[in-house]
This record gives C-alpha cells, structure tokens and sequence, in this order.
C-alpha cells in the first residue's frame, strides 16, 4: 500500500554492512523519511547502523527501528514499509527481489541484481509487482554526470575507454567479496557499474567482447592460502575487455553512424562504436582511480576521478585554422574546456538541495541518487508514473556484459611466444634474456602459473 503524500516514508534497510550503512548516512539527511526496520544477521553490522541512527539524531525518525536477525521475522511486517533497500552480499539480491517483489513496495536493490545466468532466467521469469530501482551510483558520480551531459559536443560516438586503477577489494563479512560463486567475480561485482555506463554513453547495446585477464595475484592478500577449500578459484584481479556495440532496436537514440557522410562509391570500413575496459585491482596510489574517455567524430570528452574534473576538447573544424595538413594542427585551432565538478553546482541545478555532507564512496553520488528517488516516489504516491532513473532491464543488461566478458577470456592456458622481426634478432633477444639472473624465476612462474592465474571463467561460475 502506497503511502499518502503527507506520511513520512517508512523504510526497512535489508543488510546493514558497507553500503547499507552508507544509505543510513543519507536517508537521515532528508526530511520525511523515517527508518522503521533494520535486517543483518551481523550483529557488529547492526550495531553499527543503529549508533549511527543514534549519533546523527535522524530528521523524522525519533524512534529506534525494530532489528530482525531473520529476514523472514521482518517479511511479516512488509504491510508496514514502503521501500525497502536490499544491500545484502551479492548473491542474495535476486532471491531477495524475487520474495519482496511480490508485494506492493518500492525497492531499491544494490547492484549487481544477479550473479549468474540461472539468477538472471529466474529474474525474468518472476512476476514482480513491486517498483524497483537498481542502484548504479557512478551514473551520478558528478564528473561521470557531466561527462553524459558534453556527449553531445563531441559528435557521433566512435570510441569509449572506461579504466579504474585502484586499491584490492575491502573486508567484508566473511570475505564473501572474494567468492565467486557469491559475488559473481569482479567482472560482474565490480564492473556492472562499467557496464552500465558504456551502455549509457553509447546509447547502443553490446554487440561482442573479448577479455583477457589475471586471477590469483592477490592470492595472499586476500588468504586464499588459509582457505578450508584448496581447490578455490581467486577472484578476477585485472581484465581488459574490448567491446563493439550495436544500435539497440525499437529504442530511439541518437545514431552513431557516419554513413551519412561518406562520399560515394567508398570502400566499406568499420563505423560501429568500440569500447575498452581496463581493470587494475592492485594499484594504490595511482594519479586517477577512474578514467572515462569518450572521442568523437567532433570532439572528445574526459572525466577524472578522484580529481572530480572533466575536460572537453572540440577538433578542429574542415575550414578552420588547421590550413598546413602536413604539420600538426596548431593549439588555436582546437579548444580545451575544464570543468571543476567538485563544485556541484556546475553538474546539478538542485545542488543546493542536497546534503551538504557526504558519506560513502561514491563521491555523494548516493546522495543524489536519493534525491531522484524520493522524487520518483513522490510522483507514485500523488498519481503520476514511477520512472527509476535506473530499470531492472538496465542492471539486468549490466550483469550479462559482465558474464559474457567472463565467458569470452581468451587467455587461455597457453604462453604464446614473442616473436621478433627475423630470426637472427629473436635469437639475440632470447640469448638477453636467458642470461639475466631472474630469467628463470620469471619464466618459471609465468608458465606454471598460467593454468592457475589465467583461464576461462566459464567453468568457474559452474
């Protein structure tokens, strides 16, 4: 049952860890909305929301919320909630949508919606009244936010390269995050949100992929060794994937195409919009955490993070100042613009709206993301459509280019040799590299590893 405009929002919080936790920061910080329900089985986890619901005196939610340990103690209280955040591990999202789902309640569910393929058919299959948003938070990261809003300076769509250097995988509760058979592996856990976004700024769907990758070199850090089970696979912990994209059919957007432009009788080439995705889970202390370069025919668009900056740079135009094609264009002849997306103002116009104090990792993207919920609930409540800002459809789509990355690593066990331009220059080459002291160290690992470290993960998500 919809609540009535004038009513504070009740809502139940399903997982009290890291980023429910992080959803508690901000729900406080808007008016009208009142925690009633906290679900974890964690008791630390719970403790911590509650001292946290405490300390911040919550706007609208004088009283302590009811704990369940038991997520089906607090199923029988669904009458008494209207959204429900679903921030559980990974692998309990789509059997938790699928039991709320039914019932007449807002969900905002955590990404990834699934982690495989019987989860995802399962998905589908469900009859779900319920009205749910899936929580993909760089989409209002503000650097990532104003990328999307300069796309249309820099023309039809050629390349996109999403990159994230940084920091292994955080602690969690009985380190689920490092299971692939819970988290879904990092293509799916952590890159959905890549994924998502290649989808965003394309507007097209993926058409193919391929990937190559590195699992296992976080082996210590992350205690495999101490593991009960000797035969566990380690998580991702590097990928490229190369992707192209096709127009998504029946859906209006804005054509990527240059046919139009091309003079006639042409040879054929390829015009479709490619990608790349770099993944590094073992570089602290990098410049930039996240890379997102998109190039045009007309331009090219760069946003940075942590930095929160975006630079937008327009090509010089067919009769413009680049007059001597034999010399490299000359700086008056393309322009740079920089935009400080720290400041909010310059990416949202109800900035002045949000709270002022972030939490969280996501650079108060949750916060925004928020905001537009509350909206899209408010419209519900007073009659109008519930338009998510992200679809069940959209974190569906995710998590398949994610699976299908995974199927698609091409590394395989074999070591292909570097080949040098003749013979004689391979030998000199191979004769270099025998004779240095590491020689047989590196050769050593990099083969015997490559059963271990590389390899399909297909046979993995079994």
């Amino acid at each position: 049952m919809k609540p009535a405009s004038d009513n504070p929002l009740r809502i139940a919080i399903l997982g009290c860890g890291m980023m429910g936790q992080e959803h508690i920061s901000y729900i406080h910080k808007y008016p009208n909305l009142a925690i009633k329900f906290l679900c974890d089985p964690t008791e630390s986890s719970i403790n911590t929301a509650l001292a946290m619901i405490k300390e911040e005196a919550m706007i609208g939610n004088p009283e302590t919320p009811t704990v369940f340990r038991d997520e089906e103690q607090m199923l029988e209280h669904v009458d008494e909630i209207d959204l429900l955040v679903i921030a559980s591990p990974n692998y309990m999202h789509t059997p938790q949508l699928i039991r709320w789902g039914r019932y007449d309640i807002t969900i905002l569910v955590e990404k990834p919606v699934a982690i495989s393929e019987k989860q995802i058919s399962d998905l589908k299959a469900a009859n779900l009244r319920a009205q749910i948003w899936v929580a993909m938070e760089y989409r209002f990261i503000p650097a990532i936010n104003k990328l999307l809003q300069l796309l249309p300076e820099v023309g039809p769509i050629k390349k996109v390269t999403i990159r994230e250097n940084r920091y292994p995988f955080l602690s969690k509760i009985e380190e689920w995050n490092k299971d692939v058979n819970k988290s879904g592996d990092t293509l799916v856990e952590k890159c959905c949100h890549f994924f998502d976004l290649f989808r965003l700024i394309t507007g097209q769907e993926m058409n193919s992929c391929v990937s190559k990758v590195h699992r296992g070199l976080l082996w210590d850090h992350y205690g495999y060794q101490d593991h009960e089970d000797k035969e566990v696979v380690p998580i991702i912990d590097s990928a490229y994937v190369l992707l192209d994209f096709v127009e998504m059919k029946g859906v209006a957007t804005t054509s990527n195409s240059v046919e139009s432009e091309a003079p006639p009788k042409r040879r054929a080439v390829q015009h479709s919009t490619i990608g790349c995705l770099e993944l590094c889970m073992f570089a602290e202390g990098s410049r930039h955490q996240e890379e997102i370069i998109v190039t045009g025919m007309k331009g090219r668009v760069e946003a940075y993070l942590p930095e929160n900056k975006v630079f937008l740079y327009q090509r010089p135009t067919p009769h413009g100042l680049w007059k001597d094609k034999s010399k490299p264009p000359p700086s008056e002849s393309f322009t740079e613009e920089i935009f400080d997306c720290s400041d909010l103002r310059q990416v949202y116009d109800f900035a002045d709206t949000i709270p002022k104090m972030h939490s969280g990792y996501h650079y108060c993207s949750t916060a925004i993301e928020w905001k537009y919920l509350i909206d899209a609930i408010k419209d519900s409540k007073e009659g109008r459509k519930f338009i998510p800002k992200v679809t069940l459809d959209d974190g569906i789509k995710a998590v398949e280019m994610g699976i299908a990355s995974m199927v698609n690593i091409s590394n395989g066990n074999k070591v292909a040799p570097v080949m040098a331009h003749d013979g004689t220059s391979s030998e000199i080459l191979g004769n270099h590299v025998l004779n240095t002291n590491i020689a047989h160290d590196v050769t050593t690992v990099f083969i015997n590893g490559a059963d271990s470290l590389d390899g399909s993960c297909e046979d993995n998500m079994q």
